[in-house]
């Protein structure tokens, strides 16, 4: 028998999907966001990359709670489809779309300053916006596009809105990682698009490993500010293997096989948003910092690399230099 007649064999078929029912009640989170109480009236809070994916389903959570959610999306139709959206099932009509294009310092810094000028205070920033697949390409500032979007864009955009997080506290930095932070190297040269491969998700992959090097440092940094509970603190996240719009970029081959598996075994995007949302509002996440969440809500330590506080001082030192207005 031909190997594609034992892929598309009834048997073969009602074994995967039985293997893959098994696999997704397995990896059922211990922690549920709908048992979660809290609520976030009077609270303002701002995700990146939030018109679709898990970024969507982390602005629908927070305007069930009943916050102020500002989409920060690069395209205002598309946050504007998802704020409709998000209207309409959650009846908080307190949801707006900002445009930001966070492979755009100069995007950034407008961004910032619009938010610094029509909100009084900011209580959780969500970086989730990111690619993964980009070819090689070098924005305007002189950086890889994936090494602006994923990483040096969400930087700057906390740093600058880090005084008003600050005055608003208690206050939370919840940044999306990745699992695949494990694979990623630091050389800082990547940062101008030198020294990379461009194949699969490496350079995804170092990008996911600077984000959370960078808010480890956040959160020590910040660890001045006051008493844990009632300052600012920064975590990051691994939302799982998704299934979202991440895979665009690849070849058509790859992203069919990722979905034909992604059907039996990844998480949905609601599914993907949990970590998130747990470091974001729950009770027990309060007062921990410049931690590293896994996909079920559970803290594990993250690659050497990402405990290393020489190291990650000496990154956030370049980054706010390469990130700098001059």
């Amino acid at each position: 028998m031909e190997w594609l007649d034992v892929i598309y064999s009834p048997l073969w078929i009602a074994s995967t999907a039985l293997l893959g029912l098994v696999v997704r009640l397995q990896r059922r989170g211990r922690w549920d966001p709908l048992s979660c109480p809290t609520q976030l009236k009077g609270k303002t809070a701002i995700v990146t990359g939030a018109n679709s994916g898990i970024g969507k389903f982390i602005a629908m959570d927070f305007a069930r709670r009943g916050a102020r959610v500002l989409l920060a999306c690069r395209s205002v139709s598309r946050g504007s489809e998802a704020a409709k959206e998000i209207h309409a099932k959650t009846g908080n009509s307190d949801v707006h779309v900002r445009q930001v294009d966070l492979s755009s310092l100069d995007s950034v810094r407008d961004f910032a300053e619009k938010i610094q000028k029509e909100e009084k205070a900011l209580h959780i920033l969500v970086n989730n916006a990111a690619v993964s697949g980009l070819p090689r390409q070098i924005t305007k500032d002189g950086f890889d596009a994936s090494f602006a979007a994923n990483h040096l864009g969400p930087f700057l955009l906390t740093n600058l809105l880090i005084d008003l997080m600050k005055s608003s506290a208690p206050a939370r930095i919840v940044t999306v990682s990745s699992g695949n932070h494990k694979n990623g190297q630091v050389d800082f040269s990547h940062f101008q698009g030198e020294n990379l491969t461009y194949c699969m998700d490496r350079v995804y992959n170092h990008t996911k490993l600077h984000n959370i090097i960078c808010t480890n440092e956040f959160a020590r940094r910040l660890q001045g500010t006051g008493h844990l509970k009632f300052g600012v603190s920064a975590n990051s996240v691994h939302p799982g293997i998704v299934m979202t719009g991440m895979m665009r970029h690849y070849a058509l081959w790859l992203r069919c096989i990722f979905t034909l598996i992604g059907l039996f075994f990844f998480k949905s995007a609601e599914e993907g948003a949990v970590s998130a949302i747990y470091c974001a509002v729950s009770e027990e996440a309060e007062g921990i910092t410049g931690k590293y969440f896994d996909s079920d809500c559970s803290l594990v330590l993250p690659a050497p690399l990402a405990r290393d506080t020489a190291l990650a001082v000496k990154d956030f030192e370049i980054c706010e230099r390469l990130t700098s207005k001059l």
